[in-house]
């Protein structure tokens, strides 16, 4: 049985520009990334024997399919398939039992259940690409500030009709400081209130 080393937490969701892809650093497994390199080499071959590049629901099939094949042996998975293909975004949620859903936004990982909380709150589909990554970012950093095994950077990546794009990559640390400004206390305000400084 593989025994994860961390935590995590992923999270994509579709908007009027694309689909939004965020992840803390922590999202690797190691060795265990391996997995994702087959699943791109299987598209790759697709591709070529097809002439053509595989749709987002072809991608996230072949992955639910080899997953199917392993399922029982241990493995552990919950991973998510976005792009943008000739139908527009896509994004689904494939687990290690080859069980494949599509959707909206998903997040999947330790810290997932905070990041729903930030995601439920403030999700629009009008969204701008700014409005969009600023909402992801703050979901990945809320999950890093209460979940004990997600951390490190936030990375946010932006998938539209011309392909994707690393939009930021920020340390959770320097964000916790833009969502959670340090206030003055009831004194220090007195003080500055009477000596005017």
């Amino acid at each position: 049985m593989v025994k994860p080393a961390k935590g995590t937490t992923t999270l994509a969701f579709i908007f009027k520009e694309g689909v939004m892809v965020a992840a803390d650093s922590r999202a690797s497994m190691g060795g265990y990334i391996c997995m994702s390199k087959c699943h791109f080499k299987l598209c790759r071959l697709h591709e070529l024997a097809n002439k053509r590049r595989i749709s987002v629901t072809g991608a996230s099939k072949l992955l639910a399919n080899i997953l199917y094949s392993y399922r029982g042996m241990g493995l552990s998975v919950g991973t998510m398939i976005a792009g943008w293909d000739e139908t527009g975004p896509g994004l689904y949620y494939v687990d290690n039992e080859g069980g494949r859903l599509k959707g909206i936004r998903f997040s999947v990982g330790s810290g997932s259940p905070y990041a729903y909380g930030v995601l439920d709150n403030g999700y629009r589909y009008d969204m701008s690409v700014e409005e969009a990554a600023e909402l992801a970012r703050r979901a990945i950093y809320h999950a890093t500030f209460r979940d004990g095994a997600s951390g490190g950077v936030a990375s946010v990546y932006y998938v539209g009709p011309n392909g994707w794009k690393k939009l930021s990559g920020d340390d959770v640390g320097e964000l916790h400081y833009r969502y959670y400004p340090v206030m003055p206390s009831t004194v220090e305000q007195e003080m500055v209130e009477v000596t005017g400084a």
